[in-house]
Formats: structure tokens, C-alpha cells, sequence
């Protein structure tokens, strides 16, 4: 290293200043068999020694690839080495598309290593304001022509473009994901800085929870009209389920005698195809106590069950699952969501996303009169202070009124799905 003199050490003739840091190379054998020179970069002479040293070693040991990969080359690599072993299948699948349907297309030919926060802030407003139906061709693969004109190419392809753009969250979420790419490929020393952290991006705007009035309208319309998911709703809305915690429920998990339900899996749509597996963290399972109007719900839902499996005869699926089609088999989670948002439209309530039913839980819970010290257990809360100031805010005695019918009687039998 260089000392008070400012001399190089020995064999540091090939580390020198470089922009605002230093650089170094190595004389290396390529996999191809020619000799090349393999630069690496660093912003202290200690730093770039230090790395200096290593390549040296990895020189001894074999060939070297001289040629920093594109993104799209490291992308493929780190989501098959570093995220499909680290991550959940569904965790996995969603980073897998935010990569080949934005990253890919818009950053994908850079080279890893001259990515800048200029290309990556380019990226991010072109993604926000572009058609994705345009990007990805979606209207364009349709035919020109069909007997059904539903099928048939009717916007971007024959020039009248439908601007689907992806929400600002959708864009957060992208850039998160690149963002966890390039933090991987700094420890893997491939780059010296993360160019996804420098730039900003507007926070999605928050969609704001149903009140208890809301939630009571729902529930209301939806038993009213004996929907057959009612039951689905009232675990949503009372008990803060997930959509997959909800469809992956069988009745094993269930013990009306004790008034008990156990969270332990759920059903989500992986690759294609229907996988049952434990919950999302070790923190989701557990076993909650059952509000009378989830209990009321429950006991309803095995008998809507028992007499749709009669009407099925032998072709009916036992699977085990308490939510399921007329036939047995279970709810595929993406019409789950329509039913959620056509019954909300009936309903004559706004539409807001499944998972923000789970913000009125703690509301709904006070109002059903349930104990603070049941609901805290419901919630997951450590303190019952916690817990209590959600009961600070209680609803009008009629919405309790209400609420309270809802857990009073089965009333007639639901419909069959």
C-alpha cells in the first residue's frame, strides 16, 4: 500500500486513481482461453487492495469472465440462485413478474455495472405513464378476427389506445424489487452502489378502510341475499383473514364446540396451479377464539355445504375445504376477488381491495361488543393498551344493533352455489 512517501507497495503497479476512487486489474484467463485484463473499482485504496487481492485468487483458481453481465443476465440468475431458495413460492412468483413484465423490458439490456440513477428514474416515469396493454402486446395477441367480438382486437392494435397504466404502487413494488436485485449483487461485490435507493418515487396513495358502517352494509347485503361466500366475508371483516387463509380453511381447523378456529394454511395460485401450504409467517398461525357472529357464520356454512354436497350426488369433490364451488373443489382465489367486488357493488358500497377489509377488523370487533381481551388475541396484540384504543372509538348504538342480529339466528338456509 501506499505509505507517508505516497510509493506504491510491491505489485500494486496495477491499482491506481481512478474518478472520484480507485481502480485495479488483474491479468486473468477468460473461460475462451485469452489472457484479458478484469478491472475492479473501489472508492479507498484499502477497499480496492483488498479487492485487488481476492481477484488475484480467483485468477489462480480458474478461468475468470472478463465481461460484467447485463441486467437482465444478473435478474435471471438471482431469482433462480438467490430468491426461488430464500423466498415463498408466492413471494417468489411476484418478483418473477414485476421483473419480465417491467424491469426486464425497460432496464433488462443495461449492463449491471454502468446502470445509473439517471437510467433507473427514466425507467420509473416512463413505467408510470405507459400503456401496458401497448408494452406487452396484450390487445395485439387477441385475432382480428372472431365470432365472439369480445375476443377480438379492439384498442391498442387498430389504433385507439385504452392507457392502462400500472398504479403507483404497482411502480413502488417494481422499483422495490430492483432495488433488492442490486443490494444482492453489492454483496456479491458486482457493483459498488445501489442506484435503485437514490431515486424516489411518490408513495401510493392509501386506500381508506371501510367504516363499521360499511362493513355492516356489506355483511347485511350479503346475508340478505344468501350469498354463499357470507360466510367467507364475516372471517374477512371480523376476524382480519387473509383471502388465502380463508379458501385454504378446512374444517379440521375448526371447532365450533370449543369456539376455536386455527390459522395454519392457505390456498394460493403458484405457477399455475392450486397449492395448499402453511401461512405466510410463523406469526399468522395460531389459534383465535370465535366470535359469536363467526361461529353463527360457520354453523351456517355447514349446513349451506351439506345440502349442496346432496345436490352434487357423485360428483361431488370431499376435499375438506369449508369454502368451496357447488362440486366440492376448492375457490379459485381470483374469483373470489370478483365475487368480493360484484357483491360490494350490490351492496352499494365502495370497492376496496380484499386485503384492506383487514383495517376494519379492530373497529368492527368493539362494535360487535366482543371483549378487548378476546379481540386483543384476534388482533395479535402484545398490549391490551393497544387493543383498547381501537374501543375508544365506538359506532352508533343502531350499527351495533344491527351487527348484533347478524350473530343472533341462522335464519333460512343460503342458496346453493
Amino acid at each position: 500500500m501506499v505509505g507517508m512517501s505516497g510509493k506504491r507497495g510491491n505489485g500494486e503497479g496495477s491499482i491506481y486513481p481512478y474518478k472520484n476512487g480507485f481502480a485495479a486489474y488483474v491479468w486473468v484467463t477468460t473461460p475462451d482461453g485469452t489472457k484479458k485484463r478484469k478491472y475492479v473499482y473501489g472508492k479507498t485504496r484499502d477497499e480496492i487492495h483488498d479487492k485487488w487481492i481476492k481477484l488475484h485468487g480467483e485468477a489462480k483458481k480458474g478461468p475468470v469472465d472478463t465481461k460484467s453481465p447485463t441486467l437482465q443476465q444478473y435478474l435471471a440468475y438471482w431469482l433462480k440462485e438467490v430468491v426461488d431458495p430464500e423466498l415463498k413460492p408466492k413471494a417468489a412468483e411476484t418478483y418473477k413478474m414485476h421483473v419480465r413484465l417491467y424491469i426486464a423490458p425497460g432496464l433488462g439490456t443495461k449492463r449491471l455495472d454502468k446502470l445509473s440513477v439517471r437510467d433507473v428514474r427514466a425507467w420509473l416515469n416512463k413505467l408510470q405513464d405507459q400503456c401496458q396493454c401497448c408494452a406487452q402486446g396484450k390487445d395485439a395477441s387477441r385475432p382480428k378476427e372472431d365470432r365472439n367480438p369480445a375476443r377480438r382486437q379492439r384498442c391498442c392494435a387498430i389504433g385507439r389506445c385504452c392507457k392502462q397504466t400500472v398504479s403507483r404502487r404497482t411502480v413502488q413494488d417494481a422499483r422495490t424489487v430492483l432495488h433488492s436485485a442490486l443490494s444482492n449483487a453489492m454483496r456479491e461485490e458486482l457493483i459498488s452502489k445501489n442506484v435503485a435507493g437514490l431515486v424516489k418515487v411518490r408513495a401510493a396513495r392509501k386506500t381508506k378502510p371501510w367504516s363499521v358502517e360499511e362493513a355492516r352494509t356489506f355483511l347485511e347485503a350479503a346475508r340478505s341475499a344468501a350469498d354463499p361466500l357470507y360466510p367467507a366475508y364475516v372471517l374477512v371483516l371480523a376476524m382480519g383473514f387473509r383471502r388465502g387463509e380463508v379458501l385454504g380453511l378446512t374444517w379440521n381447523s375448526v371447532n365450533l364446540d370449543a369456539g376455536e378456529i386455527t390459522v395454519e394454511q392457505q390456498l394460493q395460485r403458484i405457477a399455475r396451479r392450486l397449492v395448499h401450504d402453511e401461512t405466510k409467517t410463523e406469526a399468522s398461525t395460531a389459534v383465535l377464539p370465535l366470535p359469536e357472529i363467526c361461529a353463527t357464520a360457520l354453523q351456517l356454512r355447514r349446513k349451506t355445504q351439506e345440502s349442496v354436497k346432496q345436490a352434487a350426488g357423485e360428483l361431488w369433490t370431499d376435499s375438506g375445504f369449508v369454502f368451496t364451488t357447488r362440486y366440492g373443489t376448492p375457490i379459485e382465489p381470483r374469483n373470489f376477488n370478483r365475487e368480493f367486488a360484484a357483491r360490494s357493488d350490490k351492496a352499494g358500497v365502495r370497492r376496496i381491495r380484499l386485503h384492506d377489509t383487514r383495517h376494519t377488523c379492530g373497529s368492527l370487533l368493539a362494535a360487535l361488543d366482543v371483549h378487548p381481551r378476546i379481540a386483543m388475541q384476534i388482533l395479535r396484540h402484545s398490549k391490551i393498551a393497544v387493543t383498547m384504543e381501537i374501543y375508544t372509538h365506538v359506532p352508533s348504538e343502531s350499527t351495533r344493533k344491527a351487527l348484533r342480529k347478524l350473530d343472533m339466528h341462522l335464519g333460512s338456509q343460503a342458496a346453493p352455489e
